[in-house]
């Protein structure tokens, strides 16, 4: 058909409440000049919202039109140069957010821990009924195949039987921001297990970046003097033999549910994922901004949900602009300087046999600067809710609905009737160092850390768990853990941390201080605290939320 209507316009489908609504599709390179019109109407047939244009492929055609208030029983009606009419049915407009990332927003309802409680709920009685889903076709490969899935999606409701593929993330946060907002919420997928930010972007963001560009440079030099026929076959071959490995792993899974992944490895070879690089593989750079985030481009938004930052780990001081491009790409696709994003911090994590690497460390500071330079973007810490010895913690409520309250205070205005500082975490603000009195050869400095959002103070908790796994794992590697060690470290001028005792708030009578100090060192100059990829989280602001890790 010379004429297309973009596949995330469905019966079903929810659009954004209180801004333009853009309608959108694609002309191929044969269509002559075409006339398109889009009508809205109420659930009493009344004609809401309507636009016409004329236009000349090959493009991407959109038709905007006027904001609406929250309502159901919606109609859209599509007249394509007077030769078809398409009627999309039970639209909702509401509340409509984009759950981005890898495979911790992708991470199944089914799958987590707060599932089946979820799914037990048939009738949606307890809310879900309000939340609407689209997936994004995922095909990372735009052949006859990719167009065909794609025209087979649409949006579910919660009498859809597949319901438990949603994403938990999405399904949490979207649940609760419809109970507390009383209008129907639509989560739009748009996220791939293992994805680097690098696959989300268009080209241009990479290439005028010295340190972004290495990602262009590397796939260019892999696939150098290879037709995309051999790349395809290279990597079609390469899918057959990583589903053959992984039903063996599986196996390996179901007769020792016990069994360590280099176990796993040592009886079946390495695991041949990621695959070649090759112009079919998904994360290949730029790769899903192509097949994903531009077929649901310019869909109407609020905002986006976004968790990711695990698959960057190998070049964590390039990250913090790798995440800033990416939002300056959407945002300026979108045309939407201001659409908010909040974002995932991420949590504990360290495989059991694996060094302490931190560079997980990095790619937590690297959001927390998005955070502190980026407008409208808003980081929700996690650090407390990882899962020992796996990457993907199975469970997702109580992250989703932290996310939630973070977009109904910050994006929303105090919607849920609590300010910023109340769902963000305590976050360094500013520091003072004070050096030891040289009059006496026994004392010691200090360092004064002054925190935002915790004006009421703190919370010591013992986190014994989380502890045990730190000093199993650093035996397993030949150290042995300070009885000291508590999550603060300090160091002097040779960058050497010792373990820092540390004292919560009331410095000179203000609670929002933590003051940390060592015998062992006497002149500090610098101070960190959860600076490693899994250990004990001890510190938690009055408002519930842990300490933000940080590094001065």
């Amino acid at each position: 058909m010379k004429i297309q209507v973009a596949a995330v316009f469905s019966n079903n489908m929810v659009l954004q409440r209180g801004k333009n609504i853009n309608i959108f599709g694609w002309l191929d390179k044969n269509s002559e000049e075409v006339f398109i019109e889009a009508q809205l109407f109420d659930n009493k047939g009344n004609i809401i919202g309507e636009n016409v244009g004329i236009y000349k492929g090959p493009q991407k055609w959109v038709l905007s039109l006027p904001p609406q208030v929250a309502q159901d029983g919606c109609t859209l009606k599509i007249n394509l140069n007077n030769e078809e009419q398409i009627t999309f049915q039970n639209i909702a407009i509401g509340e409509v957010w984009l759950a981005g990332g890898q495979s911790n927003m992708e991470f199944e309802l089914g799958n987590c821990t707060e599932g089946p409680q979820a799914l037990a709920d048939t009738n949606g009685e307890g809310g879900a009924k309000n939340v609407r889903f689209y997936y994004t076709n995922k095909i990372s490969w735009m052949d006859e195949h990719f167009y065909e899935a794609e025209r087979n999606t649409a949006w579910q409701t919660w009498d859809s039987p597949n319901k438990n593929a949603w994403s938990a993330v999405g399904f949490f946060f979207a649940k609760k921001l419809a109970q507390d907002l009383g209008c129907t919420v639509g989560v739009i997928g748009c996220n791939w297990g293992g994805t680097s930010a690098s696959a989300w972007v268009r080209r241009e963001y990479l290439e005028k970046d010295s340190d972004l560009k290495t990602y262009l440079t590397e796939q260019e030099e892999a696939t150098a003097g290879k037709s995309v026929e051999q790349q395809c076959r290279e990597y079609d071959e390469y899918e057959k033999i990583n589903d053959e490995w992984n039903k063996k792993c599986a196996a390996l899974y179901a007769e020792n549910p016990q069994i360590k992944w280099h176990e796993v490895e040592k009886i079946l070879g390495k695991s041949p994922w990621p695959g070649p690089h090759s112009c079919k593989n998904p994360y290949r750079p730029c790769g899903l901004y192509d097949c994903m985030l531009n077929r649901v481009l310019p869909y109407t938004l609020k905002g986006v949900i976004w968790y990711q930052g695990e698959c960057d780990d190998h070049k964590p001081l390039s990250y913090a602009k790798l995440f800033s491009k990416l939002i300056d790409n959407w945002r300026t696709d979108w045309k939407d300087q201001n659409l908010p994003f909040v974002f995932v911090q991420l949590p504990n994590h360290r495989n059991e046999y694996d060094k302490d690497f931190k560079h997980w460390c990095l790619i937590r500071a690297a959001q927390q600067k998005v955070h502190n330079m980026v407008k409208n973007a808003y980081i929700t810490c996690a650090l407390d809710l990882g899962q020992f010895n796996d990457i993907h913690p199975k469970a997702k409520k109580v992250l989703a609905e932290r996310m939630e309250q973070n977009a109904l205070a910050n994006v929303y205005d105090g919607a849920c009737g609590k300010k910023p500082e109340e769902v963000l975490s305590p976050m360094l603000k500013d520091f003072i160092i004070k050096g030891a009195a040289p009059q006496n050869k026994d004392s010691f400095g200090k360092i004064i850390l002054t925190f935002e959002n915790a004006a009421n103070g703190f919370v010591a908790r013992e986190d014994k768990i989380n502890l045990d796994y730190y000093k199993h794992m650093e035996q397993l590697q030949g150290n042995s853990v300070s009885p000291a060690f508590n999550g603060f470290e300090i160091a002097g001028d040779d960058g050497v941390f010792f373990p820092a005792a540390y004292k919560l708030g009331q410095q000179q009578g203000e609670l929002n201080t933590i003051t940390v100090s060592s015998p062992l060192v006497k002149n500090p100059v610098s101070a960190r605290y959860a600076w490693y990829n899994y250990g004990p989280v001890n510190i938690y602001g009055k408002n519930g939320l842990p300490l933000a890790p940080f590094m001065i």
